[in-house]
């Protein structure tokens, strides 16, 4: 559920060989939730508090200057065996900047992914709409198993992860089929190769677990967590696997937790949310076709966009094709300040300037380690997590009938979640999120009406299941990721819940934002995006 298009998968989908893995490897659709995890879970709690966390200068790769900090917490690798191999956990803190009577603890965040690092939270606190929250907490970024320097997962050499141009068939032939499997057999089995008998434990669940091991490592006795987008799920495994340690939590742009959902049927639902917030943009350009003259109709803006791929598909403007240029656009879907730089980028490229385009859009090979690693672990957790198709007829059906009317990302969602069909270990069940009334203290819930990486009845659906959960939500807006954001509204909510601990009672609607001016100008380089 990423914003770039990966690997892929087609063909007979059987499940051939299974990955070295311990004798109690997890069965067919078992939820590994039992009384061992949960004991293992209580052991290394214990241990983290005790040990708590060094922390000190950080690394330059984490870019983070004095007087930021960072350390580490280490957690098993398998909770049923606490005694067993153990991985470390980055992390990062920026102090509260408050007198001692404002201070509140540790807010711990996590951006999405899955696959993201927060690491960079402490960053925030500069931001005038965070400065009311860093007066009161210490801001708290980690990076999840696996990503980053916490154990880092690979499945490819980063080089050939990035390698480009490439392309975007929305209708694609099955010549094109068959060589995305290939991709996708290769893609799984490296991740099975590379990472060996510690694959299944790249979890969602295990990210619960792991957080609640951070969460007395800090020392902190019940959590306050603020997580955004895949952030939201492994937040509300955590609730429900541990009430009793929640303080407050935020969910912000929230990820479907309906089990049926997870992992399949949500990427669905996601690529046809985007084909509404591309119809979103290509109505905005065309308003303003006297700046950009790309059509003064939506229809007129998406010949003008199929104009570029195919031009492109004939002669890449450098290492951009078909493919950089889907995704590089995808971005319009997860941000509205996105919306210009687009739009700069395809009008500059159809004028016959190629160089906004290749800013926006060609990939970075400064950044192939960092981008491989991401979709290792967004693969290895979204396969683990939940029983997926094996069999080509689903996947073929299914996203065959979906690009009839949601082209623009359902054939590219597809290929980078098809390694799934061909993963090399076995898949769990995923967990029923529950918190009955009184469970729980208020939890908050922050959407956007028109997001598309995460749809909006995730968050209706979660406020269902999470009793004396409110949501505020951003009305005809479809910016993925709210909290901190220009809406003054969904600020205070923000700010009064962290602050108080008061939600509003029976929920809250903002005004949306101001939608983005039209403005000339070369288009900047994309950054990565998360769930």
């Amino acid at each position: 559920m990423r914003a770039v298009a990966l690997y892929g998968a087609l063909g007979s989908l059987v499940l051939t060989t299974l990955v070295s893995a311990p004798a109690d490897a997890l069965a067919p659709g078992h939820t590994p939730g039992g009384h061992a995890e949960a004991l293992g879970v209580t052991e290394a709690a214990q241990q983290a508090a005790a040990a708590g966390i060094r922390f000190g200068a950080c690394p330059a790769a984490e870019g983070l200057p004095a007087p930021f900090e960072c350390g580490t917490v280490s957690v098993p690798l398998d909770y049923a065996h606490p005694h067993g191999k153990h991985i470390t956990l980055t992390v990062s803190r920026g102090r509260a900047t408050g007198q001692a009577s404002e201070r509140q603890g540790s807010l711990v965040f996590n951006p999405g992914g899955p696959g993201g690092s927060g690491m960079f939270f402490p960053l925030l606190a500069a931001i005038p709409q965070w400065k009311n929250l860093a007066k009161a907490y210490d801001f708290v970024g980690y990076a999840p198993r696996g990503v980053g320097r916490s154990a880092p997962l690979s499945c490819v050499a980063p080089a050939s992860f990035v390698k480009a141009p490439t392309r975007a068939p929305q209708h694609p032939s099955a010549a094109y089929k068959r060589k995305k499997i290939a991709e996708a057999k290769a893609y799984a089995r490296g991740c099975a190769r590379k990472a060996g008998a510690a694959l299944p434990y790249f979890t969602s669940l295990n990210n619960a677990r792991d957080l609640d091991v951070l969460r007395a490592a800090l020392g902190e006795r019940r959590l306050t967590y603020m997580g955004a987008s895949y952030g939201t799920y492994f937040g509300a495994l955590y609730a429900t696997l541990f009430p009793g340690h929640v303080r407050r939590m935020v969910f912000d742009s929230v990820v479907d937790p309906d089990p049926r959902k997870i992992w399949y049927r949500s990427n669905l639902d996601q690529s046809a949310a985007f084909e509404r917030r591309w119809a979103d943009w290509r109505r905005w350009v065309a308003r303003h076709d006297k700046v950009y003259h790309l059509g003064r109709t939506a229809g007129q803006v998406l010949a003008s966009y199929d104009r570029a791929s195919k031009r492109l598909g004939r002669r890449p403007a450098g290492k951009v094709g078909p493919g950089e240029l889907q995704a590089a656009l995808l971005q319009v879907g997860y941000t509205d300040t996105y919306w210009a730089r687009g739009a700069n980028a395809l009008a500059a490229y159809l004028r016959g300037d190629a160089k906004p385009l290749r800013v926006l859009a060609e990939p970075d090979a400064s950044g192939a380690v960092a981008s491989e690693n991401a979709n290792a672990v967004y693969t290895a957790v979204e396969c683990n997590d939940a029983r997926w198709p094996r069999s080509w007829r689903v996947w073929d059906r299914d996203n065959t009938r979906l690009a009839e009317r949601a082209p623009f990302e359902t054939w590219q969602n597809a290929w980078m979640n098809l390694p799934c069909a061909f993963w090399k270990t076995y898949s769990q069940r995923p967990l029923d999120v529950r918190a009955p009334r009184g469970a729980l203290p208020p939890t908050l819930l922050l959407a956007s009406e028109r997001d598309a990486a995460t749809p909006y009845r995730g968050a209706l659906q979660l406020r269902r299941r999470l009793a004396g959960s409110a949501l505020v939500t951003e009305r005809g807006a479809g910016t993925h990721g709210i909290g901190g954001g220009p809406n003054r509204c969904v600020n205070r909510h923000l700010d009064t819940y962290l602050l108080t601990g008061a939600v509003p009672a029976r929920g809250a609607e903002c005004a949306p934002r101001r939608e983005p001016s039209a403005t000339a100008g070369k288009g900047l380089k994309q950054g990565p995006q998360q769930l």
